[in-house]
C-alpha cells in the first residue's frame, strides 16, 4: 500500500519511531539498522517510512534545512484559498460579462 503514510499511521506512533530512533541509534552500526529496527518493532511497513519521520523530526527541529511541518501546513492552506479565490474571480468575470452584453443590447 503505497501513498501519503500521515493519514495511515497517528501522529502519535511517529512521535513514538522518533524517540525510539533517538534510543536505539547507539547501539545500531548505522542510522539505516535503527530505522529498519523501530520499524520491525513498531510493525510499520518499511524502515523508509521511519527515516521520513526521522528525517522531518529533525528538520521541525531546526537540525537539518528542509521546509518544516508548520511551513508545509500554511503552504497547502495558501494553495486552497487561492484556488477558491481564482475561482471566485472567474465567476465574478464571467457574470461581469454576461452583465455588460446585458447593457450592450440595443432595444432593451
Amino acid at each position: 500500500m503505497s501513498g501519503n503514510t500521515s493519514k495511515r499511521y497517528p501522529a502519535e506512533l511517529k512521535a513514538r519511531a522518533v524517540r525510539m530512533y533517538a534510543e536505539i541509534r547507539p547501539d545500531q552500526e548505522t542510522d539505516w539498522g535503527a530505522m529498519a529496527r523501530v520499524a520491525e518493532l513498531l510493525g510499520v511497513s518499511t524502515a523508509e517510512t521511519v527515516r521520513k519521520w526521522v528525517r522531518q523530526a529533525e528538520v521541525d527541529q531546526g537540525a537539518r534545512p528542509g521546509v518544516t511541518s508548520e511551513e508545509s501546513a500554511e503552504i497547502k492552506r495558501l494553495k486552497r484559498e487561492n484556488a477558491e479565490l481564482k475561482r471566485a474571480n472567474a465567476i465574478l468575470k464571467a457574470a461581469s460579462a454576461f452583465f455588460a452584453a446585458e447593457l450592450d443590447r440595443p432595444g432593451q
